[in-house]
């Protein structure tokens, strides 16, 4: 779908007049899309850098509605957020799965075991279902082993549930351009357009990839911005004041062997009682996350968010108290990664007090879709759609009830039916395609991860791949969760992927420099 001349043929027709126009290629403008060819309306999307690469392949891969905001009353985002997860469940399997939390409590978190009990059976009640837990002490430690048993007093299991955000999204995407829709990466919307009395009407457009800068006037009916953490950049253009408070989270990424979790542990920090999850995913182990004030002059001197020093320690801090018998220390993190929230600035003291609600406004024509969590997506997109066509007088009843097109049938391959499954989730109705372009040998594990090599040349083919980071960062996420960002298998991916990406030697050296950089500096264990 998206070959080597994918995004010649969209620059050919760039300047016909668009319906909607949508700036940003995260999570809620791939949703926004989604509806929007649904809708039949003529839409472009534009994404500064790849798709997902911002706060979208970067979440703590959860869908949840987020127990921690139980704590301060952010009842009815807790409530939007489970009844999304539940939705999901059920429309996107094996994309988005269940897991089982263990939340244990110790004598030092000073919470009384009623308070916790009642917070899992809220949590449910909201969704509503009932698929909670007390466990004693024995049972956790049954369950994990490796858990400090000092001071444990017992805790309670419940479920929410995982995925995988960058592949999440890019489904979405590439169903709605499957349907229709048209979406560029490494598009930047330099400049709004606007008409004489002043509303938004396009934006020009410049193609970051181009050697000679090639730049084109997109003229749409209506434009929304959904640039996440990036839209107080887009109104600025408009002279609105800022209205976002980027906060970080980072996290922290093991191998499965040296924190060997089987479900998922919510646990509180010992210093200042913030809740933390230790999740298993994609054949590794991820701790996170952080919640800091995002300093704007670390934007003027690198190109991506990392994980700070000190975050790294807090959260070593945490899995030390949590598994003292691991002996886990800073050389067993594979790799790291952080991403910037766009939240609503309430001025809460704390950044963990902050609401997680998401907020539309209308600012001389621009539509500004912000704030949120990845869970409510849907939510989101549809409230934006429903202003769109109001502002373009069309009934609002043909937005798109479903989002994910149906599991296709795969039963005339031979594959173990877990991996079927996982790559079905993952790819939905390409699935078969990826299947048939497999090499000899390339439907076999990468290690001891779910992947399959196969992934990589689809992906490398038909997924719009421009450098080697999109590859292993977001489209097969090699990069996070093999040791020193996949190096000690490069040889076997260039094999692969090299000649479908129609590459020389040279580029893929340079490519290749590059991508071990850009791990190096935001992904590494030490980064920065």
């Amino acid at each position: 779908m998206w070959r080597k001349d994918w995004r010649d043929h969209i620059w050919s027709a760039i300047d016909q007049p668009w319906d909607l126009i949508i700036i940003g290629g995260g999570i809620t403008g791939a949703g926004v899309l989604r509806q929007a060819v649904a809708a039949r309306l003529k839409t472009l999307l534009v994404e500064a850098n790849d798709f997902a690469s911002g706060t979208s392949s970067r979440s703590s891969k959860l869908i949840h509605g987020g127990f921690r905001y139980l704590r301060n009353k952010q009842i009815n985002v807790t409530k939007e957020s489970v009844r999304e997860r539940e939705w999901m469940l059920r429309e996107a399997p094996n994309l988005v799965t269940p897991l089982r939390f263990l939340l244990p409590n110790f004598e030092r978190y000073h919470f009384p075991s009623w308070k916790l009990g009642l917070g899992v059976m809220i949590y449910d009640l909201l969704a509503p279902k009932w698929n909670h837990c007390k466990c004693s002490p024995a049972r956790l430690l049954e369950a994990c082993p490796f858990l400090n048993a000092e001071g444990l007093i017992g805790g309670f299991q419940y479920y929410d549930a995982v995925m995988d955000d960058a592949r999440l999204l890019l489904r979405i995407l590439r169903e709605a351009v499957q349907s229709g829709g048209a979406a560029l990466s490494y598009t930047r919307a330099e400049r709004l357009l606007r008409t004489g009395d002043g509303q938004v009407c396009g934006a020009l457009l410049k193609d970051g990839l181009s050697p000679d800068g090639r730049t084109a006037e997109a003229k749409a009916k209506v434009v929304v911005n959904a640039s996440g953490a990036w839209s107080d950049e887009v109104r600025n253009q408009l002279g609105q004041p800022a209205r976002l408070r980027r906060l970080r989270g980072s996290h922290l990424v093991f191998s499965r062997a040296r924190l060997p979790v089987n479900q998922a542990l919510t646990l509180f920090h010992p210093r200042d009682g913030r809740a933390m999850f230790v999740i298993p995913w994609e054949g590794a182990t991820i701790v996170g996350t952080t919640d800091i004030d995002h300093d704007p002059a670390l934007d003027r001197k690198y190109l991506e968010p990392f994980a700070s020093e000190g975050e790294i320690g807090y959260m070593m801090e945490a899995l030390l108290l949590l598994f003292p018998n691991l002996g886990l220390s800073d050389k067993d993190i594979v790799s790291s990664f952080s991403g910037l929230r766009p939240v609503i600035h309430t001025g809460a003291a704390s950044p963990s007090k902050e609401s997680r609600a998401h907020a539309l406004w209308e600012e001389d024509g621009l539509i500004t879709i912000t704030g949120g969590k990845y869970t409510t997506f849907r939510v989101m997109s549809r409230q934006t759609m429903d202003r769109v066509l109001a502002r373009l007088d069309k009934p609002q009843t043909v937005t798109r009830e479903r989002i994910f097109d149906p599991l296709p049938d795969l039963s005339s391959f031979s594959l173990e039916p877990s991996r079927l499954a996982y790559l079905a989730g993952r790819h939905g109705n390409e699935t078969a395609g990826l299947l048939t372009a497999a090499k000899q040998g390339e439907l076999e594990p990468i290690e001891q991860l779910p992947n399959v090599w196969a992934e990589l040349r689809w992906a490398a083919r038909e997924e719009g791949v421009e450098h080697l980071d999109d590859l292993l960062l977001r489209r097969v996420r090699l990069g996070l969760v093999l040791p020193r960002g996949a190096r000690d298998v490069l040889g076997r991916i260039r094999s692969i992927v090299q000649h479908e990406l129609g590459w020389s030697d040279e580029r893929w050296q340079r490519e290749e420099a590059a991508y071990l950089q850009t791990w190096q500096t935001y992904y590494s264990p030490k980064p920065g």
